[in-house]
């Protein structure tokens, strides 16, 4: 079976505390996650921001055509995370317990080495399947 680290994806920019708001918005965006890890000035794990974290603030700021939000202030402070260790039917059975849809995945020192989501794992799964005999 496959472990996070086989089906990661290694490309990610991970949002610092300081990024105002529309410039999150536009990483997050042009990433194609749901959501983005938020690390520290030693690219250790701080927190995690949303699709569904920055709409709120949007609707907001947008009113009032004005916004001085920064990531620090909006994102979640204490993420859930997983090991490039950990195995695809692990991830699996974690995800399918109403958990996030998108995991950062550290190292031993806590610092971002990719991002796996719920797709992927689901695709993984499937090509098991699909390789399945049946007797």
């Amino acid at each position: 079976m496959f472990k996070v680290k086989h089906l990661m994806s290694h490309q990610v920019t991970p949002l610092t505390i300081e990024t105002c708001l529309t410039d999150a918005v536009d990483q997050l965006l042009s990433s194609g996650f749901l959501g983005l890890p938020v690390v520290d000035e030693k690219k250790k794990l701080v927190g995690f921001l949303s699709e569904q974290d920055c709409i709120k603030a949007l609707i907001t700021d947008s009113y009032h055509c004005d916004s001085h939000i920064q990531v620090k202030d909006i994102m979640h402070k204490n993420p859930l995370f997983v090991s490039a260790e950990l195995s695809i039917l692990e991830l699996a059975t974690i995800m399918g317990k109403d958990k996030p849809k998108i995991f950062p995945v550290v190292d031993d020192f806590n610092r971002i080495v990719g991002i796996i989501t719920r797709s992927q794992v689901m695709s993984s799964l499937n090509q098991s399947l699909k390789g399945c005999r049946v007797a």
